[in-house]
């Protein structure tokens, strides 16, 4: 084995440890519901998604992609739910919290960017003069409208 396979299979087993974090839809009441319930059910929340941002995984059960989109937090994908396991009454914030990375974040290395400020719908995100920004905790419903739009790459979704 030369240096460069050693280095790779280093790499590539921590990149295996490292679980994807799953952000469900902002209106169920707890995981177990989700994966006993939707497997019994062919995906209607994803279909009524006025974003089109739930995806159904291979469990049967509907998670958030932010790289498509942010949630309005509509209710349709709870109204269109037949089982119930998504209910309006359930409704509260995506759980998830949403960061800046100031290493990669351009704003925070001299390059002008306002990508996430301008779809945050809830005027979370504010710059210390123009450059560095930070998301507001108390402000922030971790709708993710910022993360796709981030050229950089730089909004990450922290558990």
């Amino acid at each position: 084995m030369d240096r460069r396979e050693l280095f790779g299979s280093l790499f590539s087993s921590k990149s295996k440890e490292k679980k994807e974090s799953v952000v469900r839809p902002p209106y169920f009441i707890d995981e177990s519901s989700l994966l006993k319930e939707c497997v019994e059910c062919d995906g209607i929340c994803s279909t009524f998604c006025e974003e089109k941002i739930i995806v159904i995984q291979e469990d049967n059960t509907p998670k958030i992609d932010f790289t498509l989109g942010g949630c309005t937090y509509c209710d349709e994908c709870a109204k269109a739910c037949p089982n119930e396991v998504l209910k309006v009454e359930y409704k509260k914030n995506i759980q998830q919290t949403i960061e800046i990375d100031i290493l990669k974040c351009m704003s925070w290395h001299g390059t002008m960017c306002f990508s996430c400020k301008d779809p945050c719908l809830d005027d979370a995100i504010e710059f210390l003069g123009i450059f560095k920004p930070s998301i507001l905790d108390n402000k922030c419903t971790s709708c993710g409208f910022c993360v796709s739009v981030c050229p950089a790459g730089a909004i990450v979704i922290k558990d």
